[in-house]
C-alpha cells in the first residue's frame, strides 16, 4: 500500500509538470518582444520601445507579459489584440490621490508617464520632471500667471520643478546637479546639465562619482565639495541646486503655505541639511549620493553656486558682519566715553 501511494504521488507530480509545460512555453520572453518592438521600422512609431530607456526601469524587471498577459508565443500571427494592465492595479494609493484632482478629468496616467520609460523621482532631473507639465501648460502662460504675484518668477520657475509647489508633499530636499558652460554651438551663454559622456572626459578611467567623491565611500564630505569647487581643472563645471519633494505625491493641490515666502526663505538652516548630488548614469537616469550636513550653508566653498535668501548661511560672512556691527558701535560708544571723561575740561 505504501509503495502504491508513492507511485501515485510520482505520477501525479509528473502530470502536473506536463500540464504546466505548455503554459511556460506559451509565455513570450521579453527578449522576444524587444526583438520586434525595439525596431521602429518593424512596428512603427506607436509601438516602438526604446530598449535603452526601457531596460533600466522597474517595469522591465517585471517582464512584458506581467502587463500584457494575453500575449502568446504566436503573437502577432494569432491576430489577437494585446491586453494592457491598468496602472491602478499596482499603483492604487497614488491613483486614489490623483483621481481626486482636476487633472484626472483631462489626463490619464500614460499622458504624463510613459510606462516604458518611467523612473522614480530620485532618478529624474528637475527639467525632465517639468517636461510632463509643459505638454499642457505653455511656458508663456506659466510665466504670465506666476509673474502676477511671485517676485522673480522666472528665477523660481527655472530653479524649481513644478511639483515642489504644486503637490501636497510637505518636506523637500536639495539636489545638486553638475552643470557646465555652454559651447558656442549650444548658444554660448549660461550652463546646461552635464551628461554622463561629458563627465567621463573629466574623470578619465575613474567613475564620474569620483570627481567629487574622492575617497569612493559613496558619501560626499564638505572637504570633498571644497576640493571639487576649487579644482582649476573644473572651472567650467558648477554645482546647480534645486529643491525637490522628499516623497512623491499625486495630490496636485497647491498648499496655502506655498504662497507664503516664509515656507522656504524663513525656514532656517535646519531645513537645508538633507542634500544630495545627482550624477548622470550611462543609461540616461540619475543616481543620487548623500552630502554631509551643512554643505548648503557653506556658500563660499561648499556650494558657491547655490544660495537661497533666508536659510543659507556663510560662517565667514557671519564673522565679517559681526565685525561691521561691532565697528558701528565703537564710534558712538567711544566718542561718548571720551566726552564723558573730558567733561571737566570743557567747563572752562
Amino acid at each position: 500500500m505504501k509503495r502504491y501511494n508513492v507511485l501515485n504521488s510520482l505520477w501525479l507530480g509528473l502530470l502536473l509538470v506536463i500540464l504546466a509545460l505548455p503554459l511556460s512555453v506559451a509565455a513570450m520572453e521579453m527578449e522576444d518582444c524587444l526583438g520586434c518592438h525595439s525596431d521602429v521600422d518593424e512596428v512603427g512609431d506607436d509601438l516602438f520601445i526604446d530598449e535603452d530607456k526601457f531596460l533600466p526601469t522597474e517595469h522591465a524587471e517585471m517582464g512584458c507579459v506581467t502587463c500584457h498577459e494575453s500575449v502568446t508565443d504566436e503573437h502577432p500571427d494569432d491576430g489577437e489584440s494585446v491586453s494592457s494592465a491598468d496602472c491602478l492595479d499596482c499603483h492604487e494609493e497614488l491613483g486614489s490621490e490623483y483621481m481626486a484632482t482636476a487633472h484626472a478629468e483631462n489626463a490619464s496616467c500614460s499622458d504624463c508617464h510613459n510606462p516604458h520609460q518611467v523612473h522614480g523621482i530620485e532618478a529624474v532631473s528637475g527639467p525632465d520632471m517639468n517636461q510632463q507639465c509643459s505638454q499642457c501648460h505653455e511656458d508663456v502662460d506659466v510665466m504670465d500667471s506666476h509673474s502676477q504675484w511671485l517676485p522673480q518668477a522666472s528665477l523660481h520657475i527655472s530653479k524649481l520643478p513644478c511639483i515642489t509647489c504644486h503637490t501636497s508633499a510637505e518636506a523637500y530636499e536639495i539636489v545638486l546637479n553638475i552643470t557646465q558652460k555652454k559651447k558656442k554651438s549650444e548658444g554660448g551663454k549660461g550652463y546646461r546639465f552635464s551628461t554622463y559622456d561629458d563627465l567621463k572626459q573629466y574623470s578619465n578611467d575613474k567613475e564620474i562619482q569620483q570627481l567629487i567623491d574622492i575617497d569612493g565611500d559613496n558619501h560626499i564630505s564638505l572637504a570633498e565639495l571644497r576640493t571639487f569647487n576649487k579644482n582649476p581643472e573644473y572651472t567650467d563645471l558648477h554645482l546647480s541646486g534645486t529643491m525637490v519633494p522628499s516623497e512623491v505625491s499625486h495630490d496636485l493641490s497647491t498648499l496655502d503655505n506655498r504662497y507664503d515666502c516664509t515656507f522656504c526663505h524663513a525656514s532656517g538652516p535646519g531645513s537645508m541639511q538633507t542634500s544630495f548630488v545627482a550624477f548622470p548614469t550611462e543609461d540616461g537616469r540619475y543616481q543620487r549620493m548623500s552630502v554631509a550636513e551643512g554643505a548648503m550653508l557653506d556658500t563660499l566653498y561648499g556650494t558657491p553656486n547655490f544660495y537661497m535668501t533666508g536659510p543659507t548661511r556663510s560662517a565667514a560672512m557671519n564673522i565679517i558682519g559681526l565685525i561691521i556691527i561691532c565697528g558701528g558701535f565703537v564710534m558712538p560708544i567711544g566718542h561718548g566715553t571720551l566726552r564723558f571723561l573730558t567733561r571737566n575740561n570743557r567747563k572752562h
